[in-house]
């Protein structure tokens, strides 16, 4: 049977009682559970309804079967600043981010019926920057998880830390490294896993357009990890290179 309103709120509020709280759960109770795709979006959307917070920017990626790769990223947890804090989860003694680029929206794409060209959409990007997306769970452990149920959860996403502007236009692949006071330069063959960086945006600025959304000038949308995963300590500044294109340090601080 398929979940009803009132169970998406329910599914919701626990999910920020977790945001909240600064601890992890279990995986949501049996009756909670988003079923589906639509589900879990629903879900996600009432947790934003609940929250209150400005959407300050979009996680997305190329759609695949199965997965419906969307994400609010609210601006509270958006920062600029060098020293970075993160309030979830409470006391942690690492964070781990994603390399990416997250293109800056300098004019709205509001909804309409026609669909967005590439061309529309690349018009209202005003900046493209080097960015690290910000994850931890709700769930104490998501690996294996129905991707409805990730998707309910704002897909892992729990901030985003927004660096300097490109010098150069934005591009499939480069040659990263990054360093943690103290310890070894660290250097990966960073890829788009979709290929195309912009990718996901055309995407995502059609599916927000389908759903009467929209994307708003100011919003960052980022598009998918150049190097996976990276664990980084809390509390020592780590030194970013992407080829040249972007140099930054930044220093996360568990809140």
């Amino acid at each position: 049977m398929p979940t009803s309103q009132e169970q998406h709120i329910q599914a919701a509020t626990e999910l920020i009682a977790r945001r909240k709280s600064g601890q992890q759960g279990p995986r949501l109770p049996e009756a909670l559970r988003p079923l589906d795709l639509e589900a879990g979006w629903q879900v996600q959307q009432e947790v934003t309804r609940q929250l209150a917070q400005p959407v300050g920017g979009w996680k997305a990626s190329v759609p695949r079967t199965g997965k419906l790769p969307a994400a609010p990223i609210y601006l509270p947890t958006l920062s600029r600043e060098a020293v970075c804090a993160v309030a979830f989860p409470a006391g942690a003694d690492t964070v781990k981010v994603e390399p990416e680029l997250a293109f800056v929206l300098a004019r709205d794409l509001p909804p309409r019926d026609q669909p967005y060209s590439e061309a529309e959409v690349d018009a209202a990007v005003g900046a493209v920057h080097a960015a690290l997306e910000i994850c931890a769970s709700r769930y104490t452990d998501h690996s294996g998880l129905p991707f409805a149920e990730l998707l309910a959860d704002g897909i892992v996403n729990n901030g985003l830390w927004l660096g300097p502007e490109l010098g150069a236009a934005d591009v499939a692949a480069f040659a990263l490294s990054w360093q943690v006071e103290g310890s070894d330069l660290q250097t990966a063959d960073a890829r788009h896993p979709d290929g195309h960086p912009r990718a996901p945006l055309y995407w995502l600025a059609n599916f927000l357009r389908e759903r009467g959304m929209g994307l708003k000038a100011g919003q960052a949308v980022i598009t998918g990890s150049y190097a996976g995963l990276l664990t980084l300590p809390m509390g020592k500044r780590t030194r970013f290179d992407y080829a040249g294109l972007a140099r930054f340090e930044v220093e996360f601080r568990s809140q």
